[in-house]
């Protein structure tokens, strides 16, 4: 059995990076064999994806106009902050109705918020979260991620959206960076560009709330010693300085498409990592209150915004 999920997780890790590879199915793909046969690399396959994102991210500049990058971030920044805004606030009253632990509720509500896993680890210990709220709250934004990517394609194509829309309501309604970039590359080229921006706006965020979160957490409880450093976005940097080579440096252009293309399969098998991760302990420790809270906050958040693309109410530009 462990052999032949070596060699399935193997096979699946390099079918991912042929150009025919969808990233959902290679995100599916990857849950389905570590739920069925099991993972035997998992802390590899973890870590590796890990490693993998930020570096696709950063490939995914390449390809990219800064001018228009710029454009889309500077419009998202303002719609993340009032998203930001209204998705903790409705998560703490979905807590409170479903009483949820109070910091998995804020775990759940800052992964939804600003950009899932990422989000959820810098928040962790700021507010001391214990182990058990962390794993329900990873698991919880995990399994409405993978969702997300595999149903927001074809529901942007049902609401008749174009690449600048899906993009964007993509960015706003879906947690983690691996699958905004994911739907965004199997819906169109614009709506990539659009939805990486804007995410990556977005996850600017991570950085004042994990701040205000720690000084509120010293100045209710000054005895304790809450982590205040914020995980650091490097990757967002690096996005933009290679989207600013290719834009000032027309030579670069040839260069920058070889390498965009290289992001976007590094992003795919990123995807089908992410989902080999996934386990049955996982699934067990999502409790139904915390899940349930997760998934009327993402149901709220996507409905919403979908409503107000569709209505012309955010655009990108």
């Amino acid at each position: 059995m462990k052999r032949a999920a070596s060699s399935l997780l193997i096979l699946g890790a390099l079918l991912s990076l042929a150009p025919f590879a969808p990233a959902a199915a290679a995100l599916v793909g990857g849950a389905a064999l570590a739920l069925t046969l099991g993972n035997p690399f998992q802390g590899l396959t973890r870590t590796w994806a890990h490693r993998l994102l930020p570096l696709a991210v950063v490939g995914l500049g390449a390809d990219m106009d800064l001018r228009a990058v710029a454009k889309a971030g500077w419009h998202g920044l303002g719609y993340t902050a009032l998203s930001l805004s209204l998705v903790l606030a409705l998560g703490w009253a979905l807590a409170r109705l479903l009483k949820v632990e109070r910091e998995a509720g804020l775990l759940i509500s800052v992964g939804t918020a600003i950009c899932g896993g990422s989000a959820i680890a810098a928040v962790a210990p700021v507010i001391r979260a214990k182990e058990h709220e962390i794993s329900v709250a990873l698991a919880t934004v995990f399994l409405l991620n993978a969702a997300a990517l595999v149903i927001f394609p074809p529901l942007g194509h049902a609401a008749g959206l174009g690449q600048d829309a899906f993009g964007l309501w993509s960015a706003l309604a879906i947690h983690d960076t691996s699958s905004v970039v994911g739907a965004g590359l199997a819906y169109g080229p614009r709506a990539l560009e659009v939805a990486t921006t804007v995410k990556l706006a977005r996850a600017l965020w991570i950085v004042p709330l994990t701040l205000g979160l720690g000084w509120n957490m010293a100045r209710h409880n000054p005895s304790a010693e809450a982590a205040t450093t914020p995980t650091k976005p490097w990757f967002i940097a690096g996005f933009l300085a290679v989207a600013a080579l290719v834009t000032f440096l027309p030579g670069l252009h040839a260069t920058g498409h070889l390498v965009a293309f290289a992001a976007r399969r590094a992003l795919v098998l990123t995807l089908f990592l992410i989902g080999a991760g996934l386990s049955r302990d996982a699934l067990r420790r999502v409790g139904l209150r915390p899940f349930t809270q997760g998934l009327l906050l993402w149901l709220m958040v996507g409905s919403l915004g979908l409503v107000a693309v569709k209505l012309g109410l955010l655009t990108v530009g």
